[in-house]
């Protein structure tokens, strides 16, 4: 029952993610008249606002037991904030809800990551986390399909008048999983299982002695540098080339994205028997391979084909990040909180590549941006083949556990006989 309640959560969660992002700008752009510029410095803000608290919602997550509690409130704070947009697009309004939705963006992900690591033991936790990514992709491109008809058929404001529908569902799902049945302590990292492990949480600096975590870091912020602009770049340069067919271009791009995601979920699942390490590799050498063949092809259909690396790359590392960050932080109690240090790291990395990339377009053409960020994504990959190590802990069966790899009903919190 709970890992069926976990699959809604994640496909339902991400419809909810969904029905933001991009159609917030489409929608203030096209029915609410601002200007881009407007636009871009409410994004701007609000992007670098939620960039820097990604640590404390990470610090927040790791010390709070009531996870099922944030979710829900995070989720209907998201749908207030949607609905905000579409009833009253004024500037204090927006950059409030925008801010808002930055923040939140810091805590679906690493929320449903810890319930996971807190509901599973360590053996089972690849193939569950790959499980969380699958369905979590197969909910973007549900809420892709839904949000495009019904938005051609009624209303740029479908995707906003969605939100409390999914975020009604994803709440009975959270409510699903039993609030007994998630060991908190080994959520944030302290490894219950283990003989002789730590009980309480080190201190902070220990990220900066994580010489896996710091190496690991450094490759995500120059994976993100090289990675966030490409798609855009891709939709534009398909854009110039055949005027009139930009939307359907760039939803086709998309779509082929978030397809080729799910079979790289499912092998990110086999984590354990291949090793994080071989499925890192395979993630970042997407990368430069695909600024390669995007700078050197124009054909649509050549450049459609070439978002498939896009899934294998995002796919991959989406998938394992979870995971590694899992292996790194056992034992220290500091799991949220590396994860939302990361989060900051990558969206660092990925704001300065944007800029970057833009710069360089207009300066000296496309080819020759897909060429810089290739160099840049190599310099990546390089770190994680040569720096990286492998993190995959020994393999075990504890004998209290399921066969599932789900702890049975509140084991991991011991209560006293009636």
């Amino acid at each position: 029952m709970r890992l069926v309640a976990l699959d809604w959560v994640n496909f339902l969660l991400a419809d909810v993610r969904g029905g933001l992002g991009a159609y917030v700008i489409v929608y203030l752009v096209t029915r609410a008249h601002w200007s881009q510029a407007t636009v871009g410095a409410v994004l701007t803000v609000s992007g670098l606002t939620g960039i820097m608290l990604h640590p404390s919602v990470g610090a927040l997550i790791d010390n709070i037991r009531a996870k099922r509690a944030l979710l829900i409130v995070a989720t209907l704070v998201l749908s207030v904030c949607g609905l905000a947009v579409v009833w009253a697009p004024t500037l204090p309004v927006v950059l409030a809800a925008d801010i808002a939705m930055a923040v939140l963006g810091g805590v679906f992900a690493p929320v449903v990551a810890a319930m996971t690591v807190g509901l599973c033991d360590s053996d089972a936790l690849p193939a569950r986390l790959g499980r969380n990514a699958v369905f979590d992709r197969s909910g973007n491109v549900f809420m892709a399909v839904v949000v495009g008809i019904l938005g051609t058929i009624f209303s740029e404001a479908a995707p906003f008048y969605l939100l409390p529908v999914f975020a009604a569902l994803t709440i009975g799902a959270v409510l699903s999983i039993p609030a007994r049945a998630i060991d908190h302590d080994r959520a944030r990292g302290l490894a219950a299982e283990d003989v002789g492990a730590a009980s309480q949480p080190e201190g902070w600096r220990m990220l900066l002695r994580s010489r896996p975590l710091v190496v690991f870091a450094a490759a995500a912020a120059i994976l993100s540098f090289a990675n966030a602009p490409l798609l855009q770049l891709v939709a534009q340069k398909l854009a110039l080339a055949h005027p009139g067919y930009e939307t359907g271009l760039t939803s086709a791009a998309i779509i082929i994205t978030q397809l080729a995601t799910i079979p790289m979920a499912l092998l990110a699942a086999r984590a354990n028997a291949i090793g994080r390490r071989p499925l890192l590799i395979i993630a970042f050498a997407a990368v430069p391979l695909r600024c390669l063949l995007c700078a050197s092809f124009d054909n649509p259909s050549w450049l459609l084909g070439v978002q498939l690396l896009d899934g294998v790359g995002a796919g991959m590392y989406d998938a394992l990040l979870p995971l590694v960050l899992a292996d790194v932080m056992r034992g220290t109690g500091r799991y949220s909180l590396a994860r939302g240090v990361l989060g900051t790291i990558q969206g660092i990395g990925g704001s300065t590549g944007q800029g970057a990339a833009g710069f360089i377009v207009a300066s000296l053409g496309y080819s020759t941006g897909f060429l810089a960020l290739s160099a840049v994504a190599f310099a990546g990959l390089l770190l994680i083949v040569f720096a990286m190590p492998e993190t995959r802990p020994a393999l075990r069966r504890p004998p209290d556990s399921s066969p599932d790899g789900i702890e049975a009903e509140g084991r991991s919190t011991p209560r006293a006989p009636p």
